[in-house]
């Protein structure tokens, strides 16, 4: 297993898991599902060194994204030292292999080397196996509501539920 930035080549498998995520999410939670994320999102994440792959031989497991700010989903929380995850999406062919518990463990290490405090996720809609999920994984549940100023940020967020999760080094 090895988790390394992802590559321009990278790009059609990531917007492929992107669109799996999105189909099995419409099958499980059919009231919240992500958007089609662009390609020009995914190129300038990769450019700026903030989109990520887990690979085992050679082959994408799973996705995501970071950043080290995100001020309209954590408002005033935004001003702490914090990575923030975005889009895991895993591929199929390897659920149930618990990469969350991998990602989490890359990202004590990430954030300690870029000298942050927290590591913060959040995800849309009220999924109780989610939250527990995230939860055996190490992050705290923070709460939920609802985005003061959705404006700009992809469509599931807008009138959503966004459940806030965080790790405190």
């Amino acid at each position: 297993m090895k988790i390394c930035n992802s590559e321009v080549k990278d790009i059609d498998t990531i917007l492929q898991l992107y669109k799996l995520a999105t189909d099995y999410q419409r099958i499980k939670f059919p009231s919240n599902q992500w958007p089609i994320f662009k390609r020009d999102l995914v190129a300038l994440e990769i450019q700026e060194n903030r989109q990520w792959k887990l690979t085992i031989n050679g082959q994408i497991g799973c996705v995501w994204s970071t950043t080290f700010t995100d001020p309209q989903i954590w408002e005033q929380k935004n001003r702490d030292p914090a990575i923030y995850i975005h889009r895991i999406a895993t591929n199929p062919e390897f659920r149930g292999q618990h990469f969350v518990t991998e990602i989490v463990k890359w990202a004590i290490q990430f954030a300690k080397q870029h000298n942050k405090k927290y590591i913060r996720m959040d995800t849309c809609g009220k999924n109780d196996q989610l939250i527990a999920y995230y939860k055996k994984c190490g992050f705290h549940f923070l709460g939920i509501h609802k985005l003061k100023d959705p404006d700009g940020l992809p469509a599931h967020y807008i009138g959503a539920d966004v459940c806030f999760f965080e790790i405190i080094l």
